[in-house]
């Protein structure tokens, strides 16, 4: 014979932990530039309809409940906290914060875009804007480049980087930041390195200048920051512990039971 409640516990015990990786996740990202935290959704599993809502009793009559027994739960999905963090001022004249929607579009060497909300870039040996934390060589998409002696660099709320050459009194234009949108953020997929890929459930990437409908705009010498709560992850933590406890202690009952009734049996 089997006792349910042991599979039953041990799926909660499973889903506890996939919760507890996410949380770790978050908790580990509290300092990572534009990190935007994941919440993690459940669902119950299939039910043992031992007796349907409306079956006909003894007497002709319908019962007005049933006799359902759960079989525990599982993840559903982890989906994706986008909303804005707070700004921290750099001073970096090449830091740049979205305040509102959008994404800074990052070309990777292989042609794919990526997109992120991390706007601590700088120039490569040839001027051109990159993405400071990337492992290889990112662009700026589209690409703009600054001459290396350029002055006065500066960035407006539109997206539009300017820059003094010498001898020259008046600003250069180098080019404008173009902002990407989603239909549906959530259904961005993260790989790493503060990067986002898209994908059929995100929708085609929209693109337009920074403080157009719908994107939001640019703050010069500011980055984004990590969207953590740590005091609400903390106090997770510590319900989620004690709910794997929980689920530990009832494999621990009916473990017991199944010796009470194996001694019976003997």
């Amino acid at each position: 014979m089997s006792i349910q409640a042991l599979y039953t516990a041990a799926t909660g015990m499973d889903s506890m932990q996939s919760k507890l990786d996410v949380i770790a996740n978050n908790l580990a990202n509290t300092q990572t530039t534009a990190f935007k935290s994941a919440r993690p959704n459940f669902e119950d599993l299939f039910y043992r309809q031992e007796k349907y809502p409306g079956s006909q009793d003894s007497s002709g009559q319908y019962t007005p409940t049933g006799i359902a027994t759960g079989t525990g739960s599982r993840l559903q999905s982890t989906q994706n906290n986008f909303t804005q963090g707070s700004l921290q001022q750099t001073g970096n004249a090449l830091d740049a914060a979205i305040q509102g929607q959008g994404f800074f579009q990052i070309k990777d060497p292989s042609g794919t875009i990526y997109y992120t909300r991390a706007g601590n870039f700088s120039q490569n040996a040839t001027g051109q804007i990159v993405m400071t934390s990337a492992n290889v060589g990112r662009l700026l998409e589209p690409a703009i480049t600054i001459p290396q002696d350029a002055t006065n660099i500066s960035i407006s709320t539109a997206g539009v980087i300017s820059y003094q050459a010498p001898g020259q009194q008046t600003l250069s234009q180098a080019g404008t930041i173009q902002l990407a949108n989603f239909i549906n953020p959530q259904g961005l997929v993260q790989i790493g390195e503060n990067l986002f890929q898209e994908t059929e459930a995100s929708g085609t990437a929209q693109t337009s200048a920074p403080g157009a409908t719908g994107f939001g705009t640019i703050q010069q010498g500011s980055l984004e920051q990590s969207n953590v709560d740590p005091v609400s992850s903390l106090i997770d933590l510590i319900t989620t512990q004690r709910s794997f406890e929980m689920n530990s202690q009832t494999i621990q009952a009916g473990n017991e039971i199944w010796q009470t009734i194996n001694n019976l049996i003997k």
